[in-house]
């Protein structure tokens, strides 16, 4: 291979939203799931924290769009997984076993992703936004879903620090569009200030 060649990870976007999808408004979920399969034929890989209601459906359409899914679970062992927090397995090609319970697994599942995108949501979708906005990471939240999503707007302004980093729409397609843009942003960004080395060949021991 050229060693000039440019080398580009792929997108890591993050679903993030309330685990139970009862009181979500009718489309709710089929705006998730095209939320998933989007990420996937766009080629970026879906994160979530391996758990049921909206991320789910994110990485069912994920899946079935044939893209990569990876999760991130509170708890410590599949065994844990399955019987204590009753989680799902399937839609993933991994799971990370955490073992740090809800708070902890949020802050490590947004921190793994370039960005994240609420939809609907309840206390833990919260915390997970607000650990985001704190890092000053791109996220979207897709209005019309219902849930505390539904809140933030109202619940930036009325903190009076700025909407940060944050877009909202309710077009899956137009909010997906506008978060990665965020993220080139932010590459450009690193690309000019000189952080990316080139390939170099592999070290040789002796």
């Amino acid at each position: 291979m050229d060693g000039s060649a440019a080398y580009h990870l792929k997108y890591k976007i993050c679903i993030s939203g309330s685990a139970v999808t009862e009181d979500a408004p009718p489309d709710a979920v089929q705006k998730t799931e095209l939320l998933g399969r989007l990420i996937a034929e766009r080629g970026m890989i879906l994160v979530t924290g391996a758990t049921t209601g909206m991320p789910y459906w994110a990485a069912k359409g994920a899946k079935e769009a044939g893209g990569i899914v990876i999760g991130l679970s509170p708890a410590a062992s599949k065994l844990a997984h399955v019987k204590s927090y009753r989680l799902p397995l399937d839609y993933h090609d991994l799971i990370i076993y955490t073992g740090f319970e809800y708070s902890g697994r949020n802050l490590l599942l947004t921190r793994s992703a370039d960005a994240v995108i609420t939809v609907s949501g309840r206390i833990g979708t919260l915390n997970e936004f607000t650990i985001a906005f704190e890092d000053q990471k791109p996220q979207g939240v897709l209005l019309g879903t219902g849930g505390t999503g539904e809140m933030l707007p109202d619940i930036l302004e009325r903190a009076h620090r700025g909407n940060g980093k944050v877009v909202f729409g309710n077009d899956p397609a137009k909010l997906l569009d506008q978060v990665v843009a965020m993220i080139k942003e932010e590459e450009k960004e690193v690309s000019e200030a000189g952080y990316i080395a080139e390939p170099s060949a592999p070290r040789t021991r002796g």
